[in-house]
Formats: C-alpha cells, sequence, structure tokens
C-alpha cells in the first residue's frame, strides 16, 4: 500500500455524537485537568501522534489505548490525580494530563488546541522567532483536506446531521463499489464493504465497513491494506471477536485523482472452465 508515512501519523479521525459538546482546552505548557467516570470511555483528541506514558500506579485502574493522535481512557476505578504524558513523536514535546476518575455518566470528549508559540516543554521543539510585521494574509484552513475529508466523512456517519460541521465544496458521490470486497485485507478474516464516498476537489474519501468473521482479536495496520492509497484512518486500532461489540469499524481511504474503486485492486475473475 502506498501511503507516505508522515500521514499515518497526521490523521486522527474526530469521532464525536455531537459536535457541539466536545470540550475545548488550549495547551499552555500547564498540565489540563481531565475528568473520567467510572466504566465510561473518554476520547481526547490530541491531534498529534504522541505515546502515553503513566505512573505505575494506575495499572489495573486506567485503560489507555491511543491511535492516529486520538487517546481513549477508560477508568475501571476511582482514582485522585495522577499525570499523564503525552510526548509528541514527531517534535519530542510534552503534553501533560492530570487524570482522575470518579462516578458519574459518560463525558463529552476532549480536544486540545495548540498556540504554536508555546507548543512544546522546551525552546528546542519551537524555537522563538523575531516579530514579524509583514502583513496578515488570508488564514489557512485548519486542518489538511485530506483531514477536513475524513473528519467530515465520519461525522456523516455517526454524528446528528444537524450537528455536522459545514465543508464547503465538498459533495456525495458513489462508491463504486462492489458490495463485498475481498481483495482490501485479503490476508485478514474481516469482510469488507462500502457505506459511502465524499469527494472535495480532487480528493475522495471512501468508507469502507470492517467486520471481524474469525474467533481471534484482528490489529488492524494499514500497511496491511492492498491499493494505491494516499491516506487511510481506521476508527479503531482492532477488531474484536465475531459476534462481540467491538468486532465492527470503519477504514477511511483518501485517494487523489480517482476514486477508490480505481485503487483497490480489481475482484479475481471466476476463472472456473465449464
Amino acid at each position: 500500500m502506498k501511503i507516505p508515512s508522515v500521514l499515518l501519523c497526521l490523521f486522527s479521525l474526530l469521532f464525536i455524537t455531537d459536535a457541539g459538546a466536545t470540550a475545548l482546552m488550549q495547551w499552555e505548557r500547564l498540565p489540563l485537568p481531565v475528568a473520567l467516570h467510572v466504566g465510561h470511555e473518554r476520547v481526547v483528541m490530541v491531534n498529534k501522534n504522541v505515546r502515553v506514558g503513566y505512573p505505575a500506579g494506575l495499572d489495573g485502574k486506567l485503560r489507555i489505548q491511543s491511535s492516529g493522535g486520538t487517546v481513549y481512557l477508560k477508568a475501571s476505578a476511582p482514582f485522585p490525580d495522577a499525570r499523564l504524558q503525552l510526548k509528541d513523536m514527531d517534535s519530542g514535546a510534552l503534553i501533560l494530563l492530570d487524570v482522575s476518575a470518579s462516578d458519574g455518566e459518560a463525558l463529552e470528549p476532549v480536544e486540545l488546541h495548540y498556540d504554536n508559540a508555546v507548543y512544546g516543554n522546551d525552546a528546542t521543539a519551537h524555537p522563538a522567532q523575531e516579530p514579524d510585521d509583514t502583513p496578515p494574509t488570508t488564514a489557512l484552513p485548519l486542518a489538511p483536506a485530506p483531514v477536513a475529508l475524513t473528519r467530515y466523512a465520519a461525522q456523516m456517519l455517526y454524528a446528528p446531521l444537524r450537528t455536522v460541521e459545514p465543508l464547503a465544496g465538498v459533495r456525495e458521490v458513489s462508491p463504486r463499489l462492489p458490495d463485498s470486497i475481498t481483495t482490501l485485507l485479503p490476508g485478514a478474516p474481516v469482510s469488507a464493504s462500502p457505506l459511502g464516498a465524499w469527494q472535495l476537489a480532487g480528493d475522495t474519501v471512501t468508507a469502507i465497513r470492517l467486520q471481524n468473521q474469525g474467533a481471534q482479536r484482528v490489529t488492524l495496520d494499514p500497511r496491511s491494506l492492498q491499493g494505491d492509497f494516499y491516506a487511510a484512518t481506521f476508527q479503531h486500532p482492532w477488531l474484536g471477536a465475531s459476534g462481540s461489540p467491538e468486532d465492527t469499524t470503519v477504514v477511511y481511504l483518501v485517494t487523489r485523482g480517482v476514486q477508490a474503486d480505481r485503487a483497490i485492486l480489481p475482484e479475481p475473475q471466476n476463472t472456473e472452465k465449464r
């Protein structure tokens, strides 16, 4: 599969049930408090490729999963403030979270925002620059087109329509794929079927439903996908055994200049002789 490695680090899906209910936090080198409620997973959208460090005292109390710039935290028991260290694998900078767990209902996702002037824990992460007197130019989009397109597709599938963030120029297109795709992950016991596709300028994102057909957990790796894609993002990093609540997820495939039917390997022809 042809995917630039930098894109595998860049993309992060922003899966939210209500776009207006996301808690925004600004990282300014001060530890950010993140409350957890026992038994409920809370999503922290870091939007950076991070590795999570945690104190040994949280073993057995906190489940931590990190994938594509999003960190998933689920407490199994109450605990007081404990510090998580999120290391940016690209710059080496640290982001600090002070997490605590208590009883309560599910909490909204958290999304981190950054000011490049203060991002990082040392001067080498983002060196100070002289003031720029150049007149400001037109603001750039908050995210690259493939990232914005992937996020839009995820919201179209999982968020109430009234909460979907508008994306100028996007249009829904036909996936132009068979109902069952056997060539996307040929080495895994996983069925694949198209859910929808959206296009923005020359980029197309196609959502593919993946379901585990086997009895063993399947770890999802973008490098195992067969095809010529600009980028790929999984909603979850693994699939549970068939029949479990975790046996299904979605992969979002971004192609440039063509749609997924030209990027995914064609289905094998029936060569059986009569």
